[in-house]
């Protein structure tokens, strides 16, 4: 039995990076070797197993055939007599298919190593176009990797699987997985390029296939250096959108997210309004109920256009500072007039910020 770590990592370490999540594959091994040495089974598809001690994924190597459309139409079969070459020669990316042996030589049967001197993203073989989440991966990884450049014969063989349909099969939940982790890289707006260049965007969210580079993904580069959380990056690349709320159910994103979108226009519009404007801003906003959200969305807006940041913490302190709960009280025996009293408090505290 010989274990090999594979994947990110050795990647990463090649590149100078710190290295993640550490991965593993064994070969010439059963899953019972594995389980008699303490191994915790944790694998659906194909045997997988956490080390008794470090936790880290240990994987018997495997090869794979595909069975039909989509990421999951594969079978799998591992054994004793799978080879190592075998086990890289399924993965996506030739910087991906690098395995380092116990003694640090690296075993690098399909020139990965080169591919990671010469910053390019190549696929390891013709095997790329069965399953699309590569597709979703390779823009991923552009985003990261900013100084790396997809392989004309990758592109090619990624529009391939676009026009084959491969693509339509993907699920919102990986979609979104994915996408979200591009996002909170260091250049979003590579894995929308890389996404645009290969077809699949207007496939996976054609509200937001544009022709050419979008100006508007500009910002999420803007965003990420200002070290924005996932929903304000997820609010600006709404920005590009034709419908940010049919975008938001297609991907099935996170309410947090979908609630940053979909308030952002309000954010925008009334980023130079002073009293009533800003009150209905607050208000509609949920501001007093949820101030981060909203200094959140601030921030967000702030790349877009000019915001008074500090004006508008004192205006939601002022608003949050008046007591709807005594105001309620005076009026128990009016309470029709209760919200408009509430609000008249609220304005005159706006009135009282100086200027």
């Amino acid at each position: 039995m010989d274990v090999y770590e594979v994947g990110g990592a050795v990647r990463d370490e090649l590149l100078g990076l710190p290295a993640g999540d550490h991965d593993w594959v064994v070969v010439g091994a059963r899953p019972e070797d594995l389980a008699a040495r303490g191994f915790l089974p944790v694998g659906g598809d194909f045997p997988v197993f956490l080390h008794p001690r470090t936790k880290e994924e240990y994987a018997l190597a495997r090869t794979e055939r595909k069975s039909g459309r989509g990421y999951k139409g594969f079978t799998f079969h591992t054994g004793p007599e799978v080879t190592l070459e075998e086990d890289l020669a399924r993965r996506d990316l030739t910087v991906n298919a690098i395995a380092r042996r116990p003694d640090g030589v690296l075993v690098d049967p399909y020139g990965g190593v080169a591919d990671v001197r010469a910053r390019l993203f190549r696929h390891v073989g013709p095997a790329f176009v069965e399953d699309p989440v590569r597709i979703l991966r390779l823009a991923r990884f552009s985003a990261r990797f900013t100084d790396f450049r997809v392989a004309d014969e990758t592109l090619a063989l990624a529009r391939e699987m676009v026009r084959a349909g491969e693509v339509d099969a993907l699920v919102p939940e990986r979609v979104w997985k994915e996408l979200s982790r591009g996002l909170m890289s260091m250049r979003p707006s590579r894995m929308l390029q890389v996404l645009q260049d290969t077809h699949a965007l207007a496939r996976i969210a054609p509200m937001l296939a544009l022709d050419g580079a979008p100006e508007s993904w500009a910002v999420l580069d803007r965003a990420a250096q200002a070290g924005l959380p996932l929903a304000g990056r997820y609010a600006l690349l709404g920005r590009a959108a034709s419908d940010v709320a049919a975008l938001s159910s297609l991907w099935k994103v996170p309410s947090e997210c979908a609630d940053q979108a979909r308030l952002l226009p309000v954010v925008l519009a009334a980023a130079a309004e002073t009293g009533a404007g800003r009150l209905d801003a607050l208000e509609t906003c949920d501001a007093l109920r949820k101030p981060e959200r909203f200094l959140a969305l601030l921030d967000a807006a702030s790349l877009l256009v000019p915001v008074d940041i500090r004006a508008w913490r004192q205006a939601l302190d002022a608003v949050r500072g008046v007591d709807a709960g005594a105001i309620a009280a005076a009026l128990r025996e009016q309470p029709q007039a209760i919200r408009a009293a509430v609000r008249q408090a609220r304005a005159m505290a706006l009135q009282a910020l100086p200027e």
